[in-house]
C-alpha cells in the first residue's frame, strides 16, 4: 500500500431530527399486545423490510430533472444536503488527533474528543478530552445497561489478526478513528441516547476512571428487569411486525457478509495484480535501452503502465478505507439490532408468564397486579423504541449506501479514465514512428 496520507471516509454527516416525536409517544397497550386487527403503518413498514429495502438504492436522478454532469456532482449534492441538515443541531462531536502512548506495561492509542453544544446539560460550550478504545467500550456498555430498549451503534472490532494488520500503523489507526467518530455521531444524532448521563460524562469528564469504578451503581431499573426475566418461560411467538424485522436482519446480514467476502477477495486480487504491474513496467524501460527506433515508444509504454499502477493503487486504497468499513459496520449493526430484539422477546415472555399466573387464580374477577401492569408498560416501551430505532436505522442505511455506492462508482470511473488517458498518450508516439517509415 502507498505511504500517502489516508483519505477521509465519505460520511453521512449530521442529520436533523425533522421534528421526530419521542419514541414513547402514541404507544398503546393494544399495539403492544397485538390486539388490533388492522395493520398499522409500522407493520406495513416492517413487512417491506424483506424485499424492497434489500435492494440498495442507487440515488438516481428524480424524474423531470436534468442528469448531473458526473457522479461526483450528485455526490457533492448529497453532501451539501447533509450540511444543511446539520444547521438545526445543538450538539457536535468529532474524533481526531490520534496519539500513541508507550508505557511500561502497555502501548495504546488515544483520540481527542471535541464537543461543542448549546444544551443546558453542558456547563461549558466546548470540551476537549482524550479517550482510548476501552473508554469507548465502557460508554457502549453503559448505554446498553441504561437504555436497553434502544439500538446502540456498534464499535469497530477491538482485536485484529496478529501478523496481518499492525494496529499501530497509520492506516489502521486512521480507519479506527473514522469508525469511532461515526460511532459518536450516531449517538449524537439519536434523540434519546444523546441525552444519556453516561454519554455526557464520556464527553466532559477529565478523568473517566473515577466513573468507571462506580460499576453497576447507576444501572437503571429497566435494565435490571431485562436481566432477570422469563424464569425459563418460552416466548409463544413474536408479533408479525417484529418477526418480519428478525427475518429481514438475518437476510440482510447474510447478503452483506457475502458482499464483504467477495469485496475482500477482489481487493486481494487487485493487490496481486498491482505487484505484477510494478514488475511489468520496468521491463519495457530496460528493453528500450536495446532498441534505437523503438526506444521512445517503449519508454512510453513503461510510463503508461506506471500510471495505471498508480491509479489501481488509489482504487484499492479507496475500497479498503471507504467501502469495507461501511459493510462491516452494518454487519455489526444487524447484530446489535438482533440483541435488542431478543431483549424485547424476554420482556414479552415475562409479560405472558405473569398473565398466565393471574389467569390460573380461582377468583371470578381477578385484579391485574401492579407488577403485571409495569411489565406491560415495559413491553410497550420496548415496542415503541425498537420500531422508532429501526426506522431511523433504515433511513441512515439508505443514505449511507447510496452515498457509498455513488462514491464507489465515481472512483471506478476515475480509475478507468486515468488508464484510458495513459494508453491514449502513447498512440501519437506510435503513429509518428509509422509515418517516419
Amino acid at each position: 500500500m502507498s505511504g500517502r496520507p489516508p483519505k477521509a471516509l465519505p460520511s453521512t454527516g449530521p442529520h436533523s431530527l425533522r421534528d421526530m416525536p419521542h419514541p414513547l409517544a402514541g404507544s398503546s397497550s393494544e399495539e403492544a399486545v397485538g390486539g388490533d386487527s388492522t395493520p398499522s403503518p409500522d407493520l406495513l413498514m416492517a413487512r417491506s423490510f424483506g424485499d424492497k429495502d434489500l435492494i440498495l438504492p442507487n440515488g438516481g436522478t428524480p424524474a423531470g430533472t436534468a442528469s448531473p454532469a458526473s457522479s461526483s456532482s450528485l455526490l457533492n449534492r448529497l453532501q451539501l444536503d447533509d450540511d444543511i441538515d446539520g444547521e438545526t443541531r445543538d450538539l457536535f462531536v468529532t474524533v481526531d488527533d490520534p496519539k500513541k502512548h508507550v508505557c511500561t506495561m502497555e502501548t495504546y492509542i488515544t483520540y481527542r474528543i471535541t464537543t461543542k453544544s448549546t444544551r443546558v446539560e453542558f456547563d461549558l460550550p466546548e470540551y476537549s478530552v482524550r479517550r482510548r478504545y476501552q473508554d469507548f467500550d465502557w460508554l457502549r456498555n453503559k448505554l446498553e445497561e441504561s437504555q436497553p430498549t434502544h439500538l446502540i451503534p456498534p464499535l469497530p472490532e477491538k482485536f485484529v489478526v496478529k501478523g496481518v494488520v499492525d494496529r499501530f500503523s497509520e492506516e489502521f489507526v486512521e480507519t479506527r478513528r473514522k469508525a469511532l467518530d461515526k460511532f459518536l455521531k450516531r449517538i449524537t444524532d439519536h434523540p434519546v441516547l444523546s441525552f444519556n448521563e453516561h454519554f455526557n460524562v464520556f464527553l466532559t469528564a477529565k478523568d473517566l476512571n473515577v466513573y468507571k469504578k462506580q460499576g453497576m451503581a447507576l444501572l437503571s431499573r429497566v435494565g435490571e428487569s431485562v436481566k432477570h426475566v422469563t424464569g425459563g418461560y418460552k416466548l409463544r411467538s413474536r408479533p408479525l411486525e417484529f418477526a418480519a424485522i428478525g427475518e429481514y436482519l438475518d437476510t440482510f446480514a447474510l447478503k452483506l457478509g457475502t458482499i464483504d467476502r467477495i469485496a475482500q477477495r477482489i481487493i486481494k486480487e487487485e493487490i496481486e495484480y498491482l505487484v505484477e504491474l510494478r514488475e511489468y513496467g520496468p521491463v519495457y524501460s530496460t528493453w528500450s535501452a536495446l532498441e534505437g527506433e523503438l526506444a521512445e515508444p517503449l519508454e512510453g509504454v513503461s510510463a503508461c503502465i506506471g500510471n495505471c499502477s498508480t491509479a489501481l493503487e488509489e482504487l484499492t486504497d479507496d475500497m479498503t478505507e471507504d467501502f469495507l468499513p461501511v459493510l462491516r459496520e452494518y454487519i455489526l449493526y444487524s447484530d446489535s439490532m438482533k440483541s435488542v430484539l431478543k431483549k424485547r422477546d424476554q420482556v414479552q415472555a415475562e409479560y405472558e408468564a405473569k398473565l398466565e399466573a393471574v389467569a390460573l387464580r380461582k377468583e371470578e374477577r381477578p385484579k391485574v397486579p401492579a407488577d403485571v401492569e409495569k411489565c406491560q408498560d415495559r413491553m410497550e416501551c420496548f415496542n415503541a423504541d425498537l420500531k422508532a430505532d429501526m426506522e431511523r436505522w433504515q433511513n441512515n442505511k439508505r443514505q449511507d449506501f447510496r452515498q457509498l455506492l455513488m462514491g464507489m462508482a465515481d472512483k471506478n470511473i476515475q480509475y478507468y479514465e486515468k488508464c484510458l488517458m495513459a494508453w491514449e498518450s502513447i498512440i501519437p508516439l506510435l503513429q509518428e514512428k509509422q509515418e517516419a517509415k
